[in-house]
C-alpha cells in the first residue's frame, strides 16, 4: 500500500470564489503557525492571481493522506 500526503491551502479571491493550492509531500514538522504565516504572506503580497483575480483571504489548510492499494489483475 502506498500512502501519499499533500497540503491543501484554500483561499477566497476578489470574486468571493474559493481556490486551492496543493503541495505534494509536505514536511512532517509543519505547524499551524508556519502554514498560517505563509498563507497570510501569499495574500498580503499578491503572490498568486487565479484567473486574473487576486486572493483576498485565507479559508483553511489541511493535510490530505491518500492510500492506494494496487491489484495485479494479470490472470494466467
Amino acid at each position: 500500500m502506498e500512502i501519499k500526503k499533500k497540503l491543501v491551502m484554500s483561499f477566497k479571491n476578489i470574486k468571493d470564489k474559493q481556490v486551492s493550492f496543493s503541495i505534494e509531500n509536505p514536511k512532517d514538522d509543519l505547524t499551524e503557525e508556519n502554514i498560517k504565516s505563509v498563507m497570510d504572506l501569499i495574500v498580503s503580497k499578491n503572490i498568486f492571481s487565479v484567473g486574473g483575480f487576486d486572493l483576498t483571504s485565507v479559508v483553511e489548510a489541511k493535510v490530505v493522506e491518500t492510500s492506494t492499494t494496487p491489484y495485479d489483475l494479470v490472470i494466467e
